[in-house]
């Protein structure tokens, strides 16, 4: 046997301890752009000044956050006077079910008043807003006209105005700000799940929207409002963004954002669409009707759908988690409706929600008469063009 050089072993050995700790020169540790977005809430020094010695409240819920803190931590650390904190539908903590409606009570662990906007009242009154001096919108947002946060924004707009209370947004990307789609909103079905003439997809930031709601005059207050908007630093609105943060309990993950404008026109009908599963928004069954072979039972899941449709009753139909998606496909809803016509059964068993959603009964009605995905997307092209037009001067992103 050849007897290894016990030299040669402690040369190799220190060899390898010292290269161990030589670090690369030349190493890139820089990311690419669209990771490198800076949010409105994390330039804090910006927006300060304009805090200090005032009266301060938040319309925010879990998605502000400042990096790792809540953005309400942050301020108060920044000895910041917070008076009372807003709080939109699914809560202060993002964890009530959609429509759930909730009272106002008091933040637990820093004792400030939380207003709840998602109750009796989703404007608060001017006893509400006296000895305000500055309201702060930050709300991470999906980019779809029927998701509620933008018509809290609206609503909480009209409230500083009427109380000559300055209101401040600080800005965050559209996870769908590439695309433009669908039907314009038509003043006769405008709700709380759609209150501006604007595409159910609009490809604007909240601070865009806002910029448009005062612009074009939406306001209904008498009052001029004061507005200020923080943009995001490095953010164009066709750069791909995942939340860090699910916006609400049933959109848990980019893909699920991405089909939510698909197929939330599914809450009108009788169909799942997930909720009560671990992957809300992200497939599509039924009982007795089905496309596709995929089953999931939904189940009472607190926090996120209580009363899910077909709770603990097996479905099937599709599987859409592996599918990639982009903006509004009118695919679903349509052979979705084919299949419940050619067994003579209701599917738009609420019409009327339906038509709020979408903005308009046209969409309805063609869907029911038969027409395709292109006919139908002719229809709102007109409207799609000139909102395009009306959006430019409101636009802070490429």
């Amino acid at each position: 046997m050849k007897l290894v050089n016990p030299i040669k072993v402690i040369i190799l050995f220190l060899s390898f301890y010292a290269c161990s700790f030589i670090l690369p020169v030349s190493a890139n540790t820089s990311k690419p752009v669209e990771h490198n977005i800076i949010v409105g809430a994390e330039q804090v020094e910006q927006y300060l000044p304009q805090l200090k010695g005032k009266n301060v409240a938040l319309v925010v819920n879990q998605t502000s956050k400042v990096f790792d803190e809540h953005l309400v931590d942050v301020l108060l650390k920044k000895d910041i006077d917070i008076k009372m904190i807003f709080a939109p539908e699914h809560g202060f903590r993002g964890n009530r079910d959609a429509g759930e409606k909730f009272d106002s009570s008091i933040d637990t662990k820093t004792g400030i008043p939380l207003v709840s906007l998602y109750g009796k009242n989703r404007k608060p009154s001017l006893s509400t807003m006296k000895n305000l001096d500055v309201i702060i919108f930050d709300i991470q947002d999906v980019g779809v006209r029927f998701y509620t946060y933008i018509s809290t924004m609206h609503y909480m707009m009209e409230a500083a105005a009427d109380a000559g209370v300055e209101f401040m947004v600080l800005d965050r990307p559209n996870p769908n700000g590439a695309f433009v789609d669908g039907p314009i909103l038509e003043e006769e079905f405008r709700s709380f799940v759609g209150m501006h003439p604007i595409p159910l997809l609009h490809g604007m930031t909240v601070a865009e929207l806002a910029l448009m709601i005062k612009g074009e005059g939406w306001l209904t207050s008498e009052k001029e409002l004061s507005l200020t908007v923080h943009k995001v630093q490095h953010y164009q609105r066709n750069s791909p963004y995942s939340l860090p943060i699910k916006p609400s309990p049933n959109l848990p993950n980019a893909h699920s954002i991405a089909l939510y404008p698909s197929l939330a026109f599914f809450e009108a009908t009788p169909v799942s669409i997930g909720r009560g599963t671990p992957f809300p928004f992200q497939v599509i069954g039924h009982e007795n009707i089905h496309i596709g072979g995929f089953n999931f039972t939904p189940i009472s899941m607190p926090g996120a759908a209580s009363k899910p449709k077909f709770m603990n009753i097996r479905v099937q139909g599709e599987d859409l988690r592996q599918v990639v998606s982009h903006g509004l496909n009118l695919r679903y809803i349509l052979s979705w409706y084919k299949a419940f016509a050619e067994r003579e059964v209701t599917f738009f068993n609420s019409p009327k929600f339906m038509d709020k959603l979408a903005g308009t009964d046209k969409l309805r009605k063609a869907i029911m008469a038969g027409k395709s995905a292109e006919q139908i997307r002719l229809s709102w092209r007109a409207g799609i063009i000139d909102f395009k037009q009306k959006r430019k001067p409101y636009l802070l992103y490429h």
